[in-house]
């Protein structure tokens, strides 16, 4: 296996995702399809492909010393990238519908979109954060209302 082909060709894939989100309000349908699905799942074909026919046999899961010998493979390696942009960029893809159903503005999404594509876990929890606060605010403004 050629690892920088396959790197740089995971890698622009996921990236024209990551663009297509940035201007999903314009075109939230087809970045909905093309990043939300179709992109994750050729990043998920190409993942198992790694995994079934290039199989490491060194490492596992078991502990912290076996994951960090099994990443010392470059088979194992690449899987993880691939894992990576495919996993982060569907939920970038999630963030991005779940904001539309809630009548979030875009701008207030916007700063999320790169803390997930570069922390995953990081930007899934400033979108539930900033979910949250909206929630709150917008429950103590609705409440103000009905008491005047």
């Amino acid at each position: 296996m050629d690892y920088e082909t396959v790197f740089s060709t995971v890698s622009v894939l996921a990236m024209l995702g990551w663009v297509l989100l940035l201007i999903s309000p314009l075109i939230p349908k087809w970045s909905d399809r093309i990043s939300g699905y179709a992109i994750p799942s050729l990043l998920a074909i190409n993942y198992v492909a790694i995994v079934s026919f290039f199989p490491v046999s060194e490492g596992g899961y078991g502990s912290f010393s076996a994951v960090a010998q099994l990443f010392s493979n470059p088979n194992a390696v690449m899987a993880g990238w691939v894992h990576f942009l495919a996993f982060d960029l569907f939920v970038g893809a999630w963030i991005c519908r779940s904001a539309r159903a809630k009548n979030m503005s875009f701008l207030l999404v916007l700063p999320c979109l790169p803390v997930t594509f570069l922390f995953g876990p990081a930007g899934f929890l400033m979108f539930v954060a900033l979910g949250t606060l909206r929630s709150v605010v917008g429950a103590d403004a609705r409440a103000n209302d009905a008491a005047v």
